[in-house]
């Protein structure tokens, strides 16, 4: 039995890739603990973890001078605290899963010489891992074409981005049937907050599309609470079937019963859609940093298993024509279904695990075990 320490970002997109990691070391015997901020109470309640600790951390403010002392001098206290908690819980290996967060814990860990391993969810290093791949053994990636990385002198593995237990369950679940007169299941989400500019676009999209296609639309489409009665007002006046909230507890489930989904492009999101396998449009994040989101969507369409739409040149008009011509045209969902579940990875869990187990120095890999 070894200990691994696993530290992230408290959002969803750094924590889901974790809580998968953790139950998959528990399964295997190991303890477990997470060093993340105070974000985690949002996702952390499921996290099987034997503790968490909050360990104070800061983004990094380069036009602010006085801000980036503030956040300068933060850091060197997370770092601190993190120092001590590593000291007193003496992991065998600690696994980064990116965000600023993870960055005084890891250099904590690095200067106690226990080894680390990054994984990086995006097509892009996000900037805390680029600054932490110095402290690292291992970078784990999620996909082989990774911006930044062929600069870090340090062993690199592609294992794909982990996805929770719930999600890998419904890896083998087949693209549902679509006949020419049968519901068409679409499903509409902009990360675990909703997306305001989907909200705007999608039902007036839905409402341009012809009357005898809109009424085999079956739509489930997450929105932020204050837009929930105008969303239901489109649908309602273009008859559609819809059902509205601002989070799903299931949406996994949902995912694997669609025909086709429209979203952001996080890295989470991206995993999930090609683990279930199922096509997307994808409509990347504007304005974010190293145009993350925008590279995540450019590797599902260059494989044929979605379509990149910019937000700013998206409009009801043009949405409507696409998703009129994908509804009457089969064959090419269920084309891109598969392409998506090609790239698809269930089994990055376990490549993850097996890299820290080895790094703790128990080296009993998956495949030896199934040998």
């Amino acid at each position: 039995m070894k200990k691994f320490i696993l530290m992230a970002g408290g959002t969803g997109g750094h924590l889901f890739p974790a809580m998968s990691l953790a139950q998959e070391l528990v399964r295997r015997g190991h303890l477990v603990e997470l060093m993340t901020d105070h974000r985690v109470e949002s996702y952390g309640s499921d996290f099987p973890a034997t503790q968490i600790h909050i360990v104070p951390s800061a983004t990094p403010s380069l036009s602010n001078p006085l801000k980036f002392v503030a956040g300068g001098l933060k850091i060197l206290g997370g770092i601190g605290v993190a120092f001590g908690k590593l000291r007193q819980s003496k992991p065998d290996a600690v696994i980064g899963f990116g965000g600023y967060p993870t960055f005084p814990p890891f250099v904590a860990a690095s200067l106690l010489g226990i080894p680390g391993i990054l994984h990086e969810q995006n097509a892009v290093m996000g900037r805390a891992n680029r600054a932490l791949g110095r402290f690292a053994d291992v970078l784990a990636m999620s996909f082989a074409e990774t911006k930044f990385a062929d600069g870090l002198r340090i062993e690199k593995v592609v294992t794909g981005n982990p996805v929770r237990d719930r999600v890998r369950v419904l890896a083998g679940m087949p693209y549902p049937p679509l006949e020419a007169d049968s519901p068409v299941n679409l499903v509409v989400f902009g990360g675990s907050q909703g997306a305001k500019a989907l909200s705007d676009i999608v039902p007036e999209a839905v409402a341009l599309i012809p009357e005898h296609l809109r009424q085999r639309l079956r739509i489930v489409q997450q929105c932020r609470a204050e837009d929930l009665d105008r969303v239901a007002e489109v649908y309602r006046r273009a008859k559609v079937n819809v059902e509205l909230a601002p989070f799903f507890t299931d949406l996994p489930e949902k995912i694997s019963r669609s025909h086709l989904v429209i979203g952001r492009s996080g890295a989470s999101t991206i995993t999930e859609l090609c683990v279930i396998g199922r096509p997307s449009i994808l409509v990347p994040l504007p304005g974010a940093l190293d145009a993350d989101q925008k590279n995540n969507a450019l590797v599902v369409d260059t494989a044929g298993a979605g379509w990149i739409a910019e937000q700013a040149t998206l409009s009801p008009q043009s949405l409507g024509t696409r998703l009129t011509d994908l509804i009457t045209d089969p064959a090419t969902l269920t084309k891109a279904a598969a392409a998506a579940r090609a790239l698809g990875q269930p089994r990055a869990v376990e490549k993850l695990a097996d890299i820290a187990e080895r790094l703790a120095g128990k080296g009993t890999t998956e495949m030896e075990r199934n040998s």
